[in-house]
């Protein structure tokens, strides 16, 4: 990559990927000029520590078939080749050492934004990263104490109300996913037969 690129992080469990984190990557990379939009699927999400991930494995493939999409998308398996949590902070740490150059926005949901400050070193973070904060259809939550200060960006995208959890309840109760993923999430799922009960 070239010198001095506007590049996005976007991590998550992406347990599986599906058309709403497409289009907020998407729309996001648009509204904030961004050169890049990196995935970073989390190995173990500090946040998520009641429920196991499917293997990371899957997960990085599902993710490297939505990368696909547009030329604007990249995949780094930082967090899937670290030992234990995913923290955020370590991960853009990592980038920064690897890539200086690079200007990091980090792309945050309203239900991670909400409860920012209680995430590793949040005003690291925010030293590393102007945040993005995806505002959809104009709803936006209170920022948290100490993000005041921060770089922060309020991203306005489209609402798309699909959920990975509730896909995964789909699959599980035998309901179509069709236009929900796209058509290479949904070949992997099958072929893997995963979420199902």
């Amino acid at each position: 990559m070239t010198r001095g690129l506007r590049v996005g992080v976007f991590g998550g469990t992406f347990d599986p990927p599906h058309v709403g984190h497409v289009v907020v990557a998407r729309q996001v990379a648009d509204h904030a000029r961004l050169d890049r939009v990196v995935w970073v699927p989390a190995r173990i999400s500090p946040h998520k520590l009641d429920s196991a991930p499917s293997p990371g494995t899957l997960r990085r493939e599902m993710v490297e078939a939505v990368a696909g999409l547009d030329p604007r998308f990249a995949v780094s398996t930082i967090e899937l080749d670290r030992e234990g949590s995913s923290y955020t902070v370590d991960t853009l740490a990592a980038l920064k050492a690897e890539h200086p150059d690079w200007a990091l926005f980090l792309i945050l949901g309203a239900d991670q934004i909400a409860v920012f400050d209680t995430w590793k070193d949040p005003k690291e973070i925010g030293r590393m990263a102007t945040l993005l904060v995806v505002e959809r259809d104009g709803e936006m939550p209170g920022l948290p104490p100490g993000v005041e200060g921060m770089a922060l960006e309020r991203i306005p995208v489209t609402r798309v109300d699909i959920s990975a959890s509730g896909l995964r309840r789909r699959i599980a109760d035998n309901r179509s996913i069709r236009h929900m993923v796209p058509d290479a999430i949904r070949a992997i799922i099958e072929r893997e037969q995963l979420y199902r009960a």
